[in-house]
């Protein structure tokens, strides 16, 4: 008999944007779940990347990254948030924030640490923590204002705890983390003597918050992990460039881990990122301008529609509670049902955020679903006019 396969990859189940994805196309519905927007990113960048296929330089790039694009970032930390990069022994590139978090967690991670998850938490965390025989702590945030809750979060600090994951601006609640609260993680961090992963792909997509790396903040600069993407900052989704600015220590074990993961990203879409982080400073306002103008359109059609609308302070995502909405809601219905109800009847697709909690935690949420912005107003208008002919209808 065969033996068995890795027993907790296996058990994982199909992705919740995989199932609302195929059913959205199977009823024709009006996309809102998947974070990625519907145009394409600046037209000279494609340029850029299509102009260098054509130079001979296809071969792998260097281990941690062209030079140049390991320069943009320094510039781009320095420029940003006043830290002193260097771009030879302090920045890798990787295919991917998605595979910076993995190479993260596993120059940091030993068998039986622990590793403190703020939920609700993208989909991607808890299996590559527990895949590296790690265990995740979690600490859930206040609902309705996703406030961080301090006690528990300082309860969740032991002496097994290796590192915290700390994402912000946060996927899927939009949040933005405020000076105080980095400041009381920050302490923590430093009193338990552990390390902290920083999820920022959304960090030039905030609108009413001003975005704090907390490698910024006294004593953190030597601790932090600090992880940027390409996707999301120029809406190139696809291109999985993403960028680790780490501490010498910490990034040259990061560099092994991404040796082993994937070595090299393709060179024609590092050459065009590092000239998408030199723009003028100027195109970032316009691009969290533009997102910030979305989020207001849907926030308002959402509200005269009689959801609870969260506060999103960045990222593509908007939060909203589903039970003021009285009749379009059934008794018992949780959000993933009422999810894939309004795909097929109203044909607009949403993610419950009921996902983004682990059971390990106790019951999740079930009433907030997760509305991604990131589209054009057109088709947040014509999923605004659905919503609102199937919510009469009931």
């Amino acid at each position: 008999m065969v033996k068995p396969l890795n027993g907790q990859t296996a058990a994982l189940p199909t992705t919740i944007f995989t199932v609302m994805s195929a059913l959205a196309q199977q009823h024709g519905a009006i996309n809102l779940g998947q974070g990625f927007p519907d145009t394409e990113g600046p037209a000279h960048l494609v340029e850029a990347a299509a102009a260098a296929l054509r130079d001979g330089r296809n071969q792998y790039a260097p281990l941690t990254g062209l030079p140049e694009l390991r320069e943009a970032v320094a510039r781009s930390n320095a420029r940003f948030y006043g830290l002193d990069i260097d771009p030879a022994t302090e920045v890798v590139v990787t295919s991917g924030a998605t595979e910076a978090l993995a190479a993260s967690f596993a120059a940091l991670l030993n068998p039986g640490d622990e590793v403190i998850v703020i939920e609700p938490a993208f989909d991607t965390y808890l299996p590559v923590i527990r895949l590296l025989g790690a265990t995740p702590r979690l600490v859930r945030l206040n609902l309705h204002d996703w406030s961080l809750p301090r006690d528990e979060l300082a309860a969740a600090f032991g002496p097994k705890t290796k590192a915290i994951l700390l994402n912000s601006p946060m996927n899927p609640t939009g949040k933005v983390f405020t000076q105080e609260e980095l400041s009381f993680i920050a302490g923590l961090v430093q009193e338990h003597d552990t390390y902290a992963i920083c999820d920022e792909v959304y960090e030039h997509l905030v609108f009413d918050a001003r975005h704090t790396p907390l490698m910024t903040l006294p004593g953190m600069r030597e601790r932090c992990v600090r992880i940027g993407s390409a996707g999301k900052s120029f809406s190139f989704t696809g291109w999985k460039v993403g960028y680790i600015t780490a501490p010498k220590a910490l990034a040259s074990v990061i560099a092994k881990t991404h040796q082993n993961l994937t070595f090299a990203t393709a060179p024609n879409l590092q050459r065009a990122v590092a000239i998408g982080l030199d723009q003028d400073t100027g195109y970032f306002t316009e691009l969290s301008q533009g997102m910030r103008v979305r989020r207001d359109l849907l926030a308002a059609g959402l509200s005269d529609l009689g959801f609870g609308v969260l506060p999103s302070d960045g990222t593509y995502f908007l939060t909203a509670d589903i039970r003021p909405l009285g009749a379009a809601t059934r008794p018992g219905e949780d959000d993933v049902a009422w999810c894939k109800r309004a795909t097929v009847e109203a044909g607009v697709t949403l993610i419950p955020v009921s996902a983004f909690y682990d059971p390990a935690g106790g019951p999740a949420p079930s009433h907030f679903v997760r509305f991604a912005f990131c589209k054009q107003p057109t088709v947040l208008e014509e999923a605004i006019i659905r919503l609102r002919n199937w919510i009469a209808k009931a």
